[in-house]
């Protein structure tokens, strides 16, 4: 009888925090550009570029491109929904193959 080998869990996370990372990425680039602008005193919007000086150094382009990879939220969400969709199923059947493979 072979050895019992555990089911690879691990994988399956790392997997999962890889998809929410990519799906989420444009709302933490609009998270940190919304904040550094009001920590420092600038408006920020997608109609155009606003001056904005941090730590001495004009950020105003960056901080404007930052905001508006935002948009990118239309479609990675969507597509994040989907990949989670896709990991859950093949997740599940992963799982109940291991088990009745355990069980034989």
């Amino acid at each position: 009888m072979a050895a019992s080998r555990r089911f690879p869990w691990l994988i399956y996370w790392l997997v999962l925090v890889v998809i929410l990372v990519l799906a989420l990425a444009p709302l933490g680039s609009v998270a940190i550009a919304s904040w550094l602008a009001e920590a420092n005193g600038c408006t920020l919007h997608e109609g155009f570029v606003n001056p904005c000086m941090v730590n001495g150094a004009e950020m105003g382009d960056t901080l404007y491109a930052m905001f508006v990879l935002g948009w990118l939220m239309l479609a990675s969400i969507p597509f994040g929904a989907a990949a989670v969709l896709a990991w859950l199923v093949i997740l599940i059947v992963h799982r109940l193959v291991w088990r009745r493979r355990q069980a034989n």
